[in-house]
């Protein structure tokens, strides 16, 4: 444990207890959830300094607190990168996470019962896509689309027909799960069809994008909307991009109308990712995301595995299990014991329920971040074989586990 974390031990040994679990668990776990990484310890650092007790409401120049000297340069900076990584005409950096960021957007771009169109979260979307658990399906008038039952790809023809039949205010596109790159070029066609603002959620593959390995929506986008701490590998915290004519309604929204004060310390640590994100080895980074995910599809299809839409794009894949005989819950369970860390997933046109799908949703940046290669994909996959295998056996569980951490710890600490 370092040194730093040492006030925390003398003051609150509970929490610095729990701490030092986590710590352990992230250490020697493989980590398969396809929205988690490892910050570095510099955007940890920048996370933890002093600029959390500052309160800055408002923007650079204009505050409503005095003492805003350095925090104006520090939200400038953080801006100014975001502008330059993504190409973007302006970028907002307050919003505290990615589903605060669409509340945002929508309050930018909408009136309350406005109709909104959005890809279903049973097909790879997000709750704040529209769906009807989420304020976004709550407070406007929410439609869904799906993706293809024979390719599993976005059905850009239903797209077409329900932006022309209902019209929407937004159509948002992006995923949470979602394996192949998303048709930006297409989507903004039929928004422009249809008159609507195209909105791009790029929280899962904002690191792709800014290495520029996923197009980017940027250009075409009217806003777009990201978290900073998945494949962007920063803090927690959101993004929104916007074209200059929603500069204006953008800022408002964010402030004052959804959020007070801005978390100073997450801008200071995202102006840090950006830094990072700037980088020649943030490249090299993304592309062995990439190719990690891929030598994974490629040994889950040699062991027998179908694969949602048959392999990825991107940083994740979707494992289907239905004709595994078990269920994804289970298998996750399974792999929990062996410190292989996953989530279940529903997978298109499930015929089980969203808390016990089918499905099994896997992501490499973690991974990645670590350090580990296409071998070691490999072995992981045979790794998840085999738990589903031995699935009810916890003494072999525990065989494959003690494998698990012996190869973490192989590589070192993550951060």
């Amino acid at each position: 444990m370092s040194h730093w974390m040492d006030p925390v031990k003398e003051i609150d040994p509970d929490v610095f207890d729990l701490i030092q679990k986590e710590e352990d668990r992230q250490r020697d776990s493989i980590r398969l959830i396809a929205s988690e990484n490892y910050a570095s310890k510099a955007v940890m650092q920048a996370t933890a300094s002093v600029f959390t007790n500052k309160y800055a409401e408002g923007y650079p120049g204009k505050r409503y607190y005095l003492g805003q000297e350095f925090v104006d340069k520090l939200e400038n900076l953080a801006i100014d990168r975001a502008k330059d990584i993504f190409g973007a005409e302006h970028a907002n950096v307050q919003p505290y996470s990615g589903s605060p960021a669409n509340l945002e957007m929508y309050y930018a771009l909408c009136e309350p019962g406005d109709t909104i169109l959005g890809m279903g979260l049973p097909h790879g979307g997000h709750l704040t896509h529209g769906w009807k658990v989420n304020f976004s399906g709550r407070f406007f008038d929410a439609h869904q689309y799906s993706v293809k039952k024979e390719t599993e790809r976005i059905d850009l023809e239903e797209v077409r027909r329900l932006a022309l039949e209902k019209r929407p205010k937004v159509l948002v596109c992006g995923a949470s799960a979602y394996p192949r790159f998303i048709p930006f070029d297409e989507l903004k066609s039929i928004a422009d069809e249809a008159g609507a603002y195209l909105v791009a959620d790029i929280a899962h593959i904002s690191g792709l994008v800014a290495a520029g390995l996923h197009p980017s929506p940027v250009p075409m986008a009217d806003v777009v909307t990201s978290t900073t701490h998945k494949t962007l590998r920063g803090p927690r915290g959101g993004l929104i991009l916007c074209k200059k004519k929603h500069k204006k309604a953008i800022d408002r929204a964010v402030f004052p109308a959804c959020q007070g004060g801005p978390h100073l310390n997450a801008v200071a640590a995202l102006c840090v990712a950006l830094k990072e994100a700037a980088q020649p080895d943030f490249l090299t980074y993304q592309k062995n995301v990439l190719a990690n995910a891929n030598a994974m599809a490629e040994r889950f299809l040699e062991l027998g595995y179908r694969l949602v839409t048959g392999g990825t794009d991107n940083h994740l894949l979707l494992l289907d299990l239905t004709d595994k005989d078990v269920e994804g819950k289970v298998a996750a369970v399974a792999m929990e014991k062996a410190n292989i860390v996953s989530n279940a997933n529903s997978v298109p046109y499930d015929t089980r329920g969203p808390f016990n799908p089918s499905g099994i949703r896997i992501g490499t940046p973690a991974v990645t971040t670590r350090g580990m290669g296409t071998s070691e994909m490999k072995q992981i996959a045979d790794w998840i074989h085999a738990c589903i295998n031995v699935r009810e056996d916890d003494a072999k569980l525990s065989a494959i586990k003690n494998e698990v951490v012996e190869m973490c710890r192989s590589f070192g600490t993550p951060w």
